[in-house]
């Protein structure tokens, strides 16, 4: 049972219940809005709640609504405000996801973006792995194709474009699997279903480029910098075929729900030895140290909530 209890909603902090749209909302009706997805991770020791890259979701929210014709008044400065505002209200002790979401508010029938209202609406929760198997997923790929950028753009986290995501998601676990991983149009790797993806051929770790209709992801971001600069792996950005799924020696999931997830077979072929893999392993041991503020060269990329 989820146990929130508040909503920033309409230009105010208010109940969680109260937080509601009509059934004639221009974005529930047409998927006319864009959101984040950030992530705060609780340190025990020091009884701290720590925002990960804040500036940089909000920024790329800000991104996302110039794409939509989404007027978002807010900065990225007041943005982060108003989000540690509400963990303090919620006074959370555990890890937790935040969504903002910024959206066409008005009433009525009517396609189109410009001249539309706008708002913003932010909340908060309580929340673990998004795959359950982090450790070794069971993947496919999928017989969906990726949005591209002159159709949705992928760019974009634009709410109506996940309709793309649930198809192959959903596919995946109904034929056994845990995760899709998806095509572009050209039949080249994308993204999973709502994830970025990397592999390891000859001890190079790759990863689609920006212009292979994939989220430029801040947790990409971030794993790229941090094997090149802490694990001196060289890193990729490529177009990766199908089949080279089938001969890689690890590969992974990562995105802010996602964190990072080792996948173990893809296509029902074993990915290595099927276990996670070398580097797969430390990525994640360092990414979760680094997260919880545990790691003082990269604090900087962590907001505390609580005044100490």
């Amino acid at each position: 049972m989820v146990n929130n209890k508040y909503a920033f909603f309409e230009g105010e902090f208010v109940p969680i219940e109260e937080a509601k749209v009509s059934i004639m909302t221009h974005a529930l009706n047409y998927g006319t809005g864009c959101f984040e997805g950030i992530r705060a991770y609780w340190n025990g020791e020091e009884q701290q709640l720590y925002l990960f890259r804040m500036p940089e979701h909000y920024a790329r929210l800000h991104q996302s609504c110039r794409i939509l014709l989404i007027d978002l008044p807010y900065s990225v400065e007041q943005l982060g405000n108003l989000t540690i505002e509400l963990l303090r209200r919620e006074g959370f002790k555990t890890d937790t996801y935040i969504r903002p979401l910024a959206y066409k508010s008005q009433e009525g029938i009517g396609v189109r973006l410009k001249g539309v209202s706008d708002a913003l609406a932010l909340f908060a929760l309580p929340f673990g792995r998004y795959i359950e198997k982090e450790e070794g997923a069971k993947v496919c790929v999928s017989s969906w194709r990726r949005i591209y950028d002159t159709s949705v753009p992928a760019r974009a986290k634009c709410t109506g474009a996940y309709i793309n995501s649930a198809l192959c998601k959903s596919e995946a676990e109904m034929n056994g699997f845990d995760e899709a991983i998806v095509l572009s149009r050209g039949g080249d790797v994308s993204e999973g279903s709502a994830e970025n993806f990397f592999m390891v051929r000859n001890g190079v770790l790759a990863t689609p480029p920006v212009t292979a209709d994939i989220l430029e992801g801040i947790t990409r971001e971030t794993l790229m910098h941090l094997a090149r600069e802490e694990l001196c792996i060289p890193v990729m950005q490529r177009t990766i075929d199908r089949t080279e799924l089938y001969v890689c020696e690890e590969a992974f999931f990562c995105g802010t729900g996602v964190q990072i997830a080792a996948i173990a077979s893809i296509d029902n072929r074993p990915v290595g030895d099927g276990r996670i893999g070398p580097i797969t392993k430390k990525l994640r041991e360092m990414y979760f140290d680094i997260v919880r503020g545990k790691v003082p060269k990269y604090k900087h990329w962590c907001t505390p909530v609580y005044e100490t």
